[in-house]
């Protein structure tokens, strides 16, 4: 998919910052053949992670109404807006103008309409019908470096319904057997780091582990260690399969494959807890694919586990999470539980380093001892590899926050030649037909795109959010004229040193 256009009527997304704003991405005319991302920068507080959190909970109200099965909650329901993008319903097939409006006449609710373009008329579309949810975007990702509670907040309420739901479905014998869908929307944050690394370094292809591991100089995963403790609370009085947390069939056989994979495992009856341990090899890699077929399902699967995390909880910390996600509390987030308490985590993840020359080197590499930036790297390199189907949309909040300046120079470059499943590389594969929004307070993002492709976000004097292209052309261009150009900082020098300098200057 492709984004063209996205117009907010009224969105009470931090006390109204961005009504009124609407902004041309890119002309329905173009070519939008290859993976071009769009760059979305500015100083801190002009509205970049809150256009990205609008995006999302625009997606998340569109899914709610086509397919609340697989989107169970809607974040934001007074939401209005429009938003036009570009999709690719069928392989082989030119791409599909999509129209998605809401807005309020009255003091009604005002329908979600879709329309999709037909030469030169606008037709509707059922939102219930199959063949609207084609014109649906697969996934819409969401990434962040740390804790923003402003890009997390809807991806958070959808990952909030689905535990509830699994809850609901396993305490009822009659829906036990039924699977839980999948979530449209995916946040990847730190949390999520390991999930994302272990399934892709399990079930990815060689050269994809290659490109995630190279830069952190290590050469493979060489074993992990994952618990599953359900045990948390006293058993209920009604008759059921677990003293603690309730799972569903589905669930139940995750942890089955699990144990078939371990290299061994042990099991406590009273606390139900499941210790698997893994040492890597390919029969290990072979008895994973037997079962999950590649990454993404993996990832998925370790996740669905991990979002159980929440019903650890109490009810009262839940209630209070949906309440002020209401009333638009954007500090509010759901708290980590501790890991003693969560229902899965990860442990012991060890890498083999690379080897040296002609040494064979058997050194093993913990997960902690590596920099939050080979993190990052590993993380953001895994996202793209597991996610290379068309019409999935990303949305990532300062991606390059934790890296040197010689891999943020590199960063855009990477993801292009990202190896997919299918061989080849990420611009020219199924993968180009992907979006990816990003935002960043650097130049060197800019300087790898066209200024089209560049919005610098501001605010004017009755501080209402101006988005606008670069007046010069940002690719190519050095990071002092991007500075100047998207920061107004001239010269692009530190402010004690440059104020010791007019002082000097001023002097005798």
């Amino acid at each position: 998919m492709k984004l063209l256009r996205v117009c907010i009527i009224a969105a009470e997304t931090c006390g109204g910052l961005l009504d009124d704003v609407n902004v041309g991405l890119r002309s329905p005319l173009n070519d939008y053949s290859s993976f071009d991302p769009l760059c979305l920068i500015g100083p801190n507080g002009s509205g970049k992670s809150q256009f990205l959190q609008v995006i999302a909970e625009i997606f998340q109200s569109v899914f709610h109404t086509c397919i609340s099965e697989e989107e169970r909650i809607e974040g934001n329901p007074d939401l209005q807006f429009e938003i036009e993008y570009f999709i690719y319903p069928e392989e082989n097939q030119p791409p599909i103008r999509v129209r998605i409006s809401r807005e309020a006449v009255d003091r009604k609710r005002p329908p979600l309409i879709i329309q999709r373009r037909e030469e030169y008329d606008w037709i509707d579309c059922d939102p219930k019908a199959p063949e609207t949810h084609a014109l649906l975007p697969q996934k819409v990702v969401g990434y962040t470096s740390g804790n923003n509670e402003t890009l997390s907040l809807p991806f958070l309420v959808s990952r909030s319904g689905y535990a509830d739901e699994v809850g609901r479905r396993a305490l009822n014998v009659a829906t036990r057997s039924q699977s839980v869908p999948d979530t449209r929307l995916m946040l990847i944050d730190y949390e999520t780091h390991l999930e994302v690394l272990v399934a892709n370094l399990l079930l990815g292809e060689g050269s994809q582990r290659e490109a995630l591991l190279n830069d952190a100089q290590l050469q493979d995963l060489h074993s992990f260690r994952c618990i599953i403790q359900l045990a948390h609370q006293k058993k209920s009085k009604k008759k059921t399969k677990r003293k603690g947390i309730q799972l569903t069939d589905e669930l139940e056989t995750y942890i089955d494959q699990l144990q078939r994979c371990a290299t061994c495992y042990t099991y406590d009856d009273k606390t139900e807890t499941y210790i698997f341990d893994y040492w890597i090899n390919e029969h290990t890699r072979e008895a994973f694919r037997s079962f999950w077929g590649n990454a993404l399902n993996l990832y998925s699967s370790f996740h669905k586990l991990a979002m159980l995390n929440d019903l650890v909880l109490s009810k009262k910390t839940r209630d209070r999470f949906r309440r002020d996600t209401r009333t638009r509390r954007f500090a509010s987030r759901l708290p980590e539980p501790q890991d003693e308490d969560k229902v899965f985590r990860f442990e012991r993840v060890i890498f083999r380093k690379q080897k040296t020359g002609e040494e064979i080197n058997e050194e093993e590499v913990d997960y902690v001892s590596l920099s939050d930036g080979e993190h990052q790297l590993c993380q953001l390199l895994g996202m793209f590899c597991m996610l290379s189907s068309p019409n999935i949309l990303f949305l990532l909040d300062e991606p390059e926050s934790h890296f040197n300046p010689q891999w943020r120079v590199k960063f855009i470059s990477r993801i292009f030649d990202l190896p997919t499943k299918d061989g080849e590389r990420r611009k020219a594969s199924r993968a180009a037909r992907q979006d990816c929004l990003l935002t960043t307070h650097a130049p060197f993002i800019p300087s790898d795109m066209q200024r089209e492709k560049v919005f610098i976000f501001s605010k004017n004097e009755d501080d209402k959010i101006q988005i606008n292209n670069p007046d010069v052309e940002t690719f190519g261009s050095t990071f002092d004229t991007i500075i100047e150009e998207c920061f107004r900082i001239r010269p692009p020098i530190s402010q004690r040193s440059r104020d010791k300098i007019e002082k000097l200057m001023k002097s005798d």
